[in-house]
């Protein structure tokens, strides 16, 4: 089950769920959104049949059947007797019949359409950044939360929120320079798989993305813990930045305003292995 960061006074509310990011070893591996359900369209089987589920054509059918037998009993045929009325009684059985199977046929089908009506299986996992129009442009996604069983706590030094700080403004200006060997040493391989994604989807569409001028506004520690080797950290930050779209053709400005910052508040989940350097695993929306 997926389980979110706790929440701190720079990111009060709770963190959406992750969809994509480096998996650690105690995050489960199905991802967010992709529930045991059956697939789109399809609908769980009924037993019974329909007849079995629908107590008003149970009682429809019974009532036929009654008057039926009734008739039998009593002598006077099937459906009441056709005697004395010649070949216009005979019509008038035939609209009757045609009359009740299209009221049967009419109730049937009312009946299976709000029976059997699908259910979505969740929704199919996209890009955090299509819901989060302040956020800057590279964004990654992840599957689980926090801290996992068999985890130890994990103390960080001012050192560590120093480096979290300037890889905030380092991964902005990288994505601003579309510098992919940049990002190459500031995250993980897998989010800088998701970064030249974005980029060459960008791309595609004469666009280019810059996020500059980053300010961490306010910031500070939801999660750290060890695992194994490697050591984790979930820091929610509060920044302003100057994020605007330009056409790559003239460099005409599309989307944002270049004279005007903009706010977000993530989550941004750090990894290092013991010793090494942290790189940026995930970033998580907030709200």
């Amino acid at each position: 089950t997926y389980s979110a960061p706790p929440v701190t006074r720079t990111a009060p509310n709770a963190a959406r769920p992750m969809e994509r990011s480096m998996t650690e070893p105690s995050r489960p591996a199905t991802p967010y959104g992709q529930q045991a359900q059956r697939p789109y369209g399809q609908t769980a089987p009924a037993g019974g049949g329909f007849f079995s589920r629908s107590p008003f054509m149970s009682g429809l059918l019974g009532g036929l059947i009654g008057v039926g037998l009734g008739g039998l009993l009593f002598g006077h045929g099937l459906f009441g007797g056709m005697h004395g009325f010649g070949f216009a009684g005979f019509l008038g059985l035939l609209l009757q019949i045609a009359l009740i199977v299209l009221l049967v046929r009419w109730a049937m089908s009312f009946f299976r359409n709000r029976a059997g009506q699908p259910a979505p299986a969740g929704m199919p996992n996209r890009m955090a950044r299509e819901a989060a129009s302040a956020a800057p442009g590279p964004r990654g996604m992840g599957m689980g939360g926090g801290a996992g069983p068999g985890t130890a706590p994990l103390t960080l030094q001012k050192e560590d929120f120093d480096t979290f700080e300037r890889m905030l403004k380092q991964v902005n200006e990288a994505w601003s320079r579309q510098d992919l060997s940049a990002l190459q040493r500031l995250a993980t391989p897998e989010m800088v798989q998701y970064f030249a994604d974005d980029l060459a989807d960008l791309s595609s569409r004469g666009l280019r993305n810059e996020t500059r001028d980053v300010v961490l506004e306010q910031g500070d520690l939801a999660e750290a813990w060890r695992e194994g080797n490697r050591d984790y950290a979930t820091v929610a930050m509060h920044f302003s930045m100057v994020d605007v779209t330009r056409r790559l053709a003239d460099g005409r400005v599309v989307e944002g305003d270049p004279e005007l910052r903009t706010r977000a508040t993530e989550l941004w989940t750090f990894t290092r292995s013991q010793g090494g350097s942290w790189l940026l695993s995930a970033i998580q929306q907030t709200g």
